[in-house]
């Protein structure tokens, strides 16, 4: 029977050294009472001291929650960190490319699944996610500053094959959350916004001997919970800290809880906000304009996001002929944007975060509309440290590299002023910084590794490139635009042209488009 303790009496329990596993994506699935408690005791005596801290996806609000409060104390408490997606712990960050800290980034399905792996008894994850992406120990083995020196992953040869071997681990230590936990330490969450690993995170701690710690929001008695909504069993927990506050509770990154988000009413797709009209706008239309009628679509953070509100604004088409989905788990309905990503209004179903990665990883999906960050000639895009933005990637390596047709979406520059009207394209203010860059800082995605069979679009407002034999192939321009002065001047590559260029859709560049429905088949 799990032991029901305060915040403070958690950070007390956890020992120096220890590899410490969370799970969630931006405020769900964090245990905010219990990271202050950490790091107010880690001030107070320097105990614990030394952590390896292992997360997936981001999981703060960009602000002042989630696991920078790690990092808040200064040196010493997280000295080994590792994630998918870490840019939303600024205090660890900062500490990161101080080299105060090791900091390894791997791919969000790799970490998640690692979990599995590690309860099992096994001793590590075999997969061909990350070949040639800088988690490659031929390109970077995903170490994300000068401080990292340990080798979390290996190639391996198999069956002929190559392979990228994730080693496994001993953890010691989960900090999850749910929203409910009865006497015995069943846990629900019947108001987060997905099922996260927590489950997985738990048994391989479990398994190895360590203690699992569950931060919830309400207590009830023994033999009120259906057994099928308890999504990690009390037989897994050690202890539960029922949270004093609903600001350690928040469902998402931007708001503390809306029941839409967890499946207990459907909201009115028409109470769900249209895009202004603006360069996000053109940018999406154009994405949609690559939809097909049964489509599973995955729909990355950022400007990718706010695909599935082009479709729901669209007259003549029901945003029901295709399946978004995120990540997260959400599959269906309308996949919300930050600061509310990873949930979604009205979904058909919510399964396992690692269940939706072996949905990703086995090409489950038709399409990805995902982030551009920076790319090179050979078609390689970074997402994943930009300048001094270090990110990590989140899960967009998973996801570009078994779905067949992968579209990146972006402005072409950044901070650039344009106006669409009348049918065209003006530049008002050009950008200060290039997107297309002769050699991306970091490879997120490896454009030579794109698959046969993969199609790879790179749109922006002004411009649509396509990856063909590997090489950056400009396909549409903008009307409006001219092809030298407002392309290939703000371009440190020459991409090939193709010889039938074409005008991107004029109908694209006024307020009201209703074409979507002619493309989609």
């Amino acid at each position: 029977m799990a032991k029901f303790i305060t915040a403070k009496e958690a950070a007390e329990l956890i020992p120096d050294h220890a590899i410490v596993g969370v799970g969630g994506m931006g405020l769900a699935g964090w245990p905010e009472e219990v990271g202050i408690a950490i790091r107010d005791r880690f001030k107070e005596t320097g105990h614990p001291c030394d952590l390896n801290l292992k997360q997936g996806c981001a999981m703060g609000d960009w602000k002042t929650r989630g696991t920078t409060h790690l990092g808040e104390a200064g040196p010493g408490l997280v000295t080994r960190w590792s994630g998918a997606h870490v840019g939303s712990a600024f205090a660890l960050r900062d500490l990161a490319l101080e080299n105060k800290l090791q900091c390894h980034c791997l791919p969000q399905g790799v970490i998640v699944n690692l979990w599995r792996e590690i309860a099992a008894g096994k001793p590590g994850l075999l997969t061909k996610v990350g070949l040639g992406t800088f988690v490659d120990p031929r390109v970077q083995g995903g170490k994300m500053n000068e401080a990292a020196t340990d080798d979390l992953v290996e190639v391996v040869n198999f069956q002929g094959e190559e392979y990228l071997f994730y080693k496994g681990f001993k953890p010691n230590v989960a900090l999850l959350r749910g929203t409910t936990a009865d006497e015995n330490g069943n846990i629900t969450f019947e108001h987060e916004s997905f099922i996260n690993e927590g489950m997985m995170i738990a048994m391989a701690v479990k398994n190895s001997g360590g203690i699992v710690i569950v931060q919830v929001e309400y207590v009830r008695k023994n033999g009120q919970m259906k057994p099928k909504d308890v999504k990690i069993p009390g037989i897994l927990v050690d202890y539960v800290v029922q949270a004093t506050t609903t600001d350690a509770c928040w469902q998402t990154e931007g708001l503390y809880y809306d029941p839409s988000f967890s499946g207990e009413i459907q909201k009115p797709l028409a109470a769900i906000e249209n895009l202004p009209f603006n360069e996000r706008k053109i940018i999406n239309r154009r994405c949609a304009m690559e939809l097909k009628k049964g489509d599973v679509i995955n729909l990355g953070v950022g400007i990718p996001a706010d695909l599935a509100k082009i479709v729901n604004e669209e007259p003549g088409v029901d945003i029901d002929d295709f399946t978004m989905s995120t990540e997260s788990g959400m599959i269906g309905g309308v996949p919300s944007a930050l600061p509310h990503f990873g949930a979604a209004y009205n979904a058909q179903a919510c399964i396992d975060h690692g269940y939706m990665f072996d949905l990703i990883d086995g090409g489950g999906l038709n399409m990805t509309c995902l982030g551009l960050g920076e790319v090179d000639g050979d078609g390689n895009n970074n997402v994943s440290f930009l300048g001094k933005m270090m990110t990590g990637p989140g899960g967009f390596i998973n996801i570009t590299q078994a779905t067949p047709k992968v579209i990146f979406c972006g402005t072409f520059m950044n901070k650039a002023k344009v106006v669409p009207h009348d049918g065209k394209l003006e530049i008002v203010e050009e950008g200060k910084t290039r997107k297309f860059v002769s050699k991306v800082k970091q490879i997120t995605f490896a454009g030579q590794y794109a698959g046969e069979n993969q199609t790879v679009l790179y749109i922006t407002e002004r411009a649509v490139f396509q990856l063909i034999d590997h090489k950056v192939t400009l396909i549409e321009i903008a009307p409006g635009i001219d092809l030298e002065k407002d392309i290939l001047a703000n371009m440190d590559f020459k991409p090939e042209i193709s010889p039938n260029l074409k005008l991107m859709d004029e109908r694209l560049f006024h307020e009201q488009w209703g074409g979507l429905a002619d493309y989609i088949g």
